[in-house]
């Protein structure tokens, strides 16, 4: 490649402006209704500290997915391959990427941490969405509170990661500065988000208008459990019926190839790359061995 391919090529946040301009195009012309979760829109909104981002998320209606899918796939995109495990790792997303482009795609049909159906959920989301120009293209973003909805649920998934904490601390002092607690309640409430939401309401709310909270899903308490992804795999292996171990078992121990392209699209997938692969992986495991039996005990906790 010579210095002028190099000088012509985008970065990354220039690439991540125009693919949210791209993405919002494909979307308009196919009649799919999308909007632009997380990324640089939030930190215009203030709800983020800046940051780069290095991918753009999207969240579609889940009866259009299939659509904003072809009509990505015909403009050179193409889906990333995933762990086919999807009772370890539930989707909720589908990740695109193009030769040509240096940040990725997500296209979100659900988000973790809201029970209610998906198309539920979608539609109330739909209705508590802005408008925002970016890279001279308007676009479809979430409202303040919804904005803060989703990067709380983003940043409780994972709350012993030091980001994370400095994100929820963040978003407490902007909620509370800006009084928006109660229409987070609200969406919250409409999405079925409360359970996970709890951490970062309760202590927001005044005592009188503390909702019933109930219960997390399987999905959510296992998210939360399983620190390490070796304790995800333990945790499902544990909840599955004695008929369906042995498989999840072998899976664990041989992955399918998808699970190291997952990883890495450019993965070396000969004979002696996968060995490489696997004693990395077994590596990786044993270093983490120790947190892993830490999850692996809070199931009965």
């Amino acid at each position: 490649m010579t210095d002028a391919d190099n000088q012509a090529q985008l970065s990354v946040p220039e690439g991540v402006l125009l693919c949210h301009a791209l993405v919002a195009r494909v979307a308009e012309s196919l009649g799919v209704r999308a909007f632009f979760i997380k990324g640089p829109a939030s930190v215009i909104q203030g709800l983020r500290q800046p940051k780069t981002s290095t991918d753009v998320d999207v969240f579609v209606s889940p009866s259009n997915l299939e659509h904003l899918v072809q009509g990505l796939r015909e403009r050179g995109w193409r889906e990333r391959p995933v762990d086919p495990d999807s009772r370890t790792f539930p989707k909720h997303a589908v990740t695109f990427h193009h030769p040509e482009w240096p940040c990725c795609i997500d296209v979100h049909f659900r988000f973790p941490g809201m029970e209610r159906p998906a198309m539920d959920c979608f539609e109330v989301m739909w209705a508590n969405t802005d408008c925002l120009e970016l890279a001279g293209q308007e676009v479809r973003i979430p409202s303040a509170a919804l904005g803060i909805l989703i990067l709380a649920l983003h940043a409780l998934r994972s709350p012993h990661l030091p980001a994370c904490r400095q994100e929820l601390e963040f978003l407490t002092r902007l909620t509370g500065r800006q009084s928006r607690v109660s229409d987070v309640l609200d969406i919250a409430t409409a999405t079925g988000s409360l359970a996970a939401m709890r951490p970062f309401l309760e202590d927001l709310l005044p005592e009188k208008a503390l909702p019933e909270w109930p219960e997390p899903s399987t999905e959510w308490r296992n998210r939360l459990m399983a620190k390490e992804p070796g304790s995800a795999r333990l945790i499902a292996i544990a909840q599955a019926s004695w008929r369906q171990k042995p498989k999840m078992l072998w899976r664990a121990v041989f992955p399918r190839p998808d699970v190291f392209l997952s990883g890495n699209i450019y993965a070396d997938m000969s004979l002696r790359g996968r060995l490489s692969q696997h004693q990395a992986r077994w590596a990786r495991f044993l270093r983490s061995a120790p947190r892993i039996v830490r999850d692996f005990r809070n199931i009965g906790g």
